[in-house]
Formats: structure tokens, C-alpha cells, sequence
């Protein structure tokens, strides 16, 4: 066999002893890192603890705003002008302005209830049956409930004038209060996820620095033998990674223990309204994305800190 040949068929051989070395070294890294974990405990879970909350708090708080505009509609629903048509108009006028409406370029969407409709929506609501069966006729008027594709104030002023209305109700304070109120509640949610997060990534900085400092005599003896700083961080973004981990999904067990806490009493208050509300937590992809960004977090908090102790501490020629 030539050279040429051996050369040729060594080349892939290193290659893949190359990539089983960093293989292996990253399955080292990881294990030795819980291994690093498991050998604190208390401390271990300080840490954890901390960064759980720490996530907990923005995730609740988002979670809760969301559960808040289910309960008290969507912002396109708040929108939603009601018109009351008057008495006399029949079912078949009142399909046809329904389709007159549709036409418009300011309506988003219109949804007609005759008073047949609404006479047993409110004999299912109301629990008068019986006292509503009783009634000769039916008094309700036609409703159309209109989506405002524009301006639903000057929509509404609109509406007003046709003839066929009675009564039209819109409460756009209302409506402006509470968009006002969700908006506040995202920003304040964002805001607090900012600053939880850095606290979070100082939690976890400030633990890998101790343990860097623990291992400092080790970190000195494997720069002078020539070891890259990749090398060297590594174990430590695995430790950090693992502390992000491990609090995301403790954050996740506390707001959904918060939320089995709740879901009871909160369902009978709402049964009470004749609501079939009840509180949605995070699903499974949100789950996910939550674990991994705290991971993440972990991650990048153990590389800075790993990174300022590197080039703070490069042997000398």
C-alpha cells in the first residue's frame, strides 16, 4: 500500500477521533456539572430556588393577564357595537340591513339576533323559564352586533342615524380603560421579566464564580498545558445551563400548582355569573420555550463569568 493511500485512509480515522474527543468531552462536561450539583444540595437549591422565583413572578404575571382578557373578552370584542332595532321593524328588514352593513367599509363583521334568538338565550341565562314562557308575545327587538373595522366611535355615530335603530350601545370608555389596563399589564410584565432575568443571571454568575474559585489551581494547570478556552468553559456552561434547566422547570411546577390552587374557588366564581370560565395555564410548546430560554440564561450568565475569569487570568509566556 503506498502512502498516498495510508494518508488517505488515516485522514477520515482523525477526523472522527477528533469529533468522538469534543463528543465526549461535551457528555463529560454535562454529567461532571450535575455531578457538581448534586454533590451541594443545600446550596444547590438556594440557587435554583432563586432563579425559580425569579422566573415565576413575570411568567405569573403574564399568564394572569392572559387568563384576564378571556375572561373579560378580547379587545376586538370590547370593541363591538350593539344596535337595537325598534319593535316594529320585521326579521326580513332587519336580515336585509344586516347585509346592507356587511357592505360597509368600516364594518369588520356584523352578526344579526332575532328577537326569537334572544328571547331564549335569556330564558337559558336568566333561570325564569317558566316566568318568560308565561309572557305573551315577545318583546325583544332585533339586535345586530357590529366589529368596528376602524374607528368604532365614529362607526357608532354613524349607526345611530339609520333609521331603523332604536337604541345603540357602545361604551368606548369602557373599552379604551380596559386596553389601557392590558397594555400596562404587558409592559409591567416585560419590564419585570427584564429585570428577574438579570437578577436570575447575577444568581447564576455569582455561582460559577464560586465554583471557578474553588477550581482556580485546576483551571492554571490545564492552561499551561495548552488547553483552549473552550476547553475550559465548557464544564461551566454546562453547570450554568443546568441551573436554568432545572429553575424553568421548577418555575413551570410552581404556577401550575398556583393554578390547581386557584382553578376551584375562581371556577365557582365564575359559575356564578353563568360563566364556564376557567384559568389556562402554559401548554406544552410554552412549556418548552420556557425550560430552554432558562437554560439559556444560565448559559450565557456562566459564560460571562467565565469568560472575565479567562482573560483575567491568561498564563504568561
Amino acid at each position: 500500500m503506498s502512502a498516498q493511500t495510508q494518508g488517505a485512509s488515516t485522514a477520515p480515522a482523525r477526523s472522527r477521533s477528533r469529533l468522538g474527543t469534543w463528543f465526549d468531552h461535551h457528555v463529560y462536561s454535562l454529567v461532571a456539572s450535575v455531578g457538581r450539583m448534586l454533590r451541594k444540595p443545600w446550596a444547590t437549591a438556594l440557587t435554583i430556588g432563586v432563579m425559580a422565583v425569579a422566573i415565576a413572578l413575570p411568567l405569573g404575571l403574564w399568564a394572569a393577564l392572559g387568563n384576564v382578557e378571556r375572561f373579560t373578552g378580547t379587545v376586538q370584542e370590547s370593541r363591538q357595537i350593539s344596535l337595537f332595532l325598534k319593535t316594529d321593524v320585521a326579521v326580513a328588514r332587519a336580515r336585509a340591513l344586516t347585509e346592507e352593513l356587511r357592505g360597509r367599509s368600516d364594518v369588520a363583521a356584523i352578526e344579526l339576533r332575532t328577537p326569537e334568538q334572544g328571547m331564549e338565550e335569556l330564558r337559558r341565562s336568566s333561570g325564569l323559564g317558566d316566568a318568560i314562557s308565561a309572557v305573551d308575545g315577545n318583546p325583544l327587538p332585533s339586535l345586530l352586533i357590529v366589529s368596528p373595522k376602524g374607528d368604532e366611535t365614529l362607526l357608532a355615530d354613524s349607526l345611530s342615524h339609520l333609521p331603523e335603530v332604536d337604541v345603540v350601545q357602545h361604551d368606548a370608555a369602557w373599552r379604551q380603560r380596559l386596553d389601557s389596563w392590558l397594555r400596562f399589564g404587558i409592559r409591567l410584565a416585560w419590564v419585570l421579566g427584564v429585570l428577574l432575568g438579570l437578577g436570575a443571571l447575577l444568581v447564576v454568575g455569582n455561582t460559577v464564580r464560586l465554583d471557578i474559585q474553588s477550581r482556580r489551581e485546576e483551571i492554571t494547570v490545564l492552561q499551561q498545558l495548552g488547553a483552549t478556552d473552550g476547553f475550559i468553559r465548557r464544564p461551566f456552561l454546562y453547570l450554568g445551563a443546568s441551573y436554568g434547566v432545572v429553575a424553568g422547570a421548577l418555575a413551570l411546577a410552581l404556577l401550575t400548582a398556583a393554578e390547581h390552587a386557584l382553578r376551584a374557588p375562581l371556577h365557582d366564581l365564575a359559575r356564578s355569573y353563568g360563566s364556564q370560565f376557567s384559568l389556562q395555564g402554559f401548554d406544552l410548546p410554552y412549556a418548552v420555550a420556557i425550560t430552554v430560554a432558562s437554560g439559556l440564561l444560565g448559559w450565557l450568565g456562566a459564560g460571562f463569568v467565565t469568560g472575565h475569569h479567562l482573560r483575567q487570568n491568561r498564563p504568561t509566556a
